[in-house]
């Protein structure tokens, strides 16, 4: 599992979910939430398309420039997105003694309600942020459980 994430990782970005909002906020954090999604993309090895539908849609051309290290200030809903991704994956890190158990289970088909027979996986790349929260709150509640 990608480690090196802090508190990051951990969907804990140590302030208020609000405070993405803010532009000088948002300018400082934005460089560094991208290179950490763009690890995390490596690690699960998704797909440009499915990178950029979790990013909320953008274009290949921001894809490129992110991937290039071009990188503005994030909008609210993609800080929120890349945080969301991240608290996924300590997640799993928290649930799966072992990658390949975590990656087995990330990307098999699911029966459980949240996933409707496809794997988690797929529900987080239909596109809307609700999907990414899903996925979340899911895994949270297992946790909570176990």
């Amino acid at each position: 599992m990608l480690t090196g994430f802090g508190e990051a990782a951990a969907g804990n970005i140590g302030m208020p979910l609000s405070a993405l909002a803010d532009r000088e906020t948002a300018k400082k954090i934005s460089p560094t939430a991208v290179k950490l999604f763009f690890r995390l993309a490596a690690l699960w090895r998704l797909s440009i398309e499915q990178q950029r539908v979790l990013l909320g849609g953008i274009s290949r051309q921001t894809h490129y420039n992110w991937r290039e290290g071009k990188v503005g200030p994030l909008s609210r809903d993609q800080l929120e997105r890349i945080s969301l991704i991240l608290g996924i994956h300590s997640g799993l890190k928290l649930l799966f003694a072992d990658e390949a158990s975590a990656e087995r289970w990330f990307t098999a088909a699911n029966h459980d309600v949240p996933f409707g027979g496809a794997s988690p996986l797929a529900r987080m790349t239909q596109g809307s942020i609700d999907d990414l929260y899903a996925v979340r709150r899911y895994i949270d509640a297992w946790r909570g459980m176990k």
